[in-house]
């Protein structure tokens, strides 16, 4: 689906040509043309290929979609894939934009995601000099924009965990509740991660070195995303060594709540055992045994056995087995 298509020159549009129009629009027309798809059909993107000689194997990648984050040159024409991340109901859901870059063109394909560039448009149509600048900083303004929308997705995750870590250790607190919580940030922080590292491949393939052309003089603008990248990672190591401590802890608090319910029953068996043995001491009723013809013999046995439960008791309170 066709959402926006414009011919800008000297940073104003001067036309909106559709997809039919592309060629004729700049051959009539000097400056270049911005179009944006969304989930486009195969005839969408052939008659692109065929207006602006895409190259084949990229319009091949774009039409299935599912690419790694990438940049690849073909001769004057660049094709890069990103990720863009949404949040659903089961953690984060990862949709894609293509996006070609050419002397005269940018062509951006939307790929599962409602995500749209109408903002990063409409702030350059605003501002003339920044389009005036051509396809690159339109790729750069595109580039921008998705590693912008990751920052939100590391904040919610660095917050969701700060606020898991202050309640870990609560009396009472659902052990297996808190693995599964710790299991769900691990996943989301994998798709994020997905996402970012591979960018940082393409973003430090347009800074410093050699740079495609339609790049070159925007390499301070590019090493701008790649930093913007660098910090994400950052956050993504932190985040993750977080949360390999924190599942660890989590266990070690398993091994501990355990450990504590083993005592209190090995406790509260020394304290029946005893009982026990000194009641079957008694019950065994031989002639011989002088508490058995004793009138105060069943008191002070139930005395004897009161008194060795409650020292029992006091002494296992004391070693806090209680």
């Amino acid at each position: 689906m066709l959402i926006n298509s414009a011919v800008y020159d000297d940073g104003r549009i001067v036309a909106e040509p559709g997809l039919h129009g592309v060629a004729e629009a700049l051959k009539s027309q000097s400056g270049f043309v911005w179009i944006a798809l969304k989930d486009p059909g195969d005839d969408e993107l052939d008659l692109l290929q065929r207006e602006l000689n895409l190259p084949p194997l990229a319009v091949e990648d774009a039409r299935k979609g599912h690419q790694r984050p990438k940049l690849e040159e073909y001769g004057d024409i660049l094709f890069a894939a990103m990720h863009l991340l949404e949040t659903g109901p089961e953690g984060l859901e990862v949709g894609e934009v293509h996006v070609f870059v050419g002397p005269r063109f940018v062509v951006s394909v939307r790929h599962r995601s409602a995500q749209g560039f109408l903002g990063v448009r409409g702030r350059a149509e605003r501002e003339p000099e920044l389009l005036r600048q051509g396809p690159g900083f339109v790729f750069y303004a595109l580039m921008d924009a998705v590693v912008d929308r990751y920052f939100p997705h590391m904040d919610a995750i660095e917050a969701e965990l700060e606020t898991l870590e202050a309640t870990m250790f609560q009396p009472r607190q659902d052990r297996q509740a808190v693995v599964q919580q710790l299991f769900g940030l691990k996943q989301r922080l994998a798709t994020l991660r997905h996402a970012v590292t591979p960018l940082l491949e393409v973003s430090a393939k347009l800074h410093g070195g050699r740079v495609p052309v339609m790049c070159k003089a925007l390499q301070d603008y590019f090493r701008d995303v790649y930093d913007h990248l660098l910090r994400i990672q950052a956050s993504l190591d932190a985040a993750r060594e977080t949360i390999i401590a924190a599942t660890q802890v989590n266990l070690t608090l398993v091994t501990i709540d355990e450990s504590l319910v083993t005592k209190r029953l090995a406790a509260w068996a020394a304290i029946f055992a005893a009982s026990t043995a000194l009641a079957g001491i008694w019950g065994m009723n031989f002639e011989g045994m002088p508490e058995l013809k004793w009138a105060w013999g069943y008191p002070m046995a139930l005395g004897v056995i009161v008194f060795v439960s409650s020292a029992l008791y006091w002494r296992f309170k004391r070693l806090k087995w209680l």
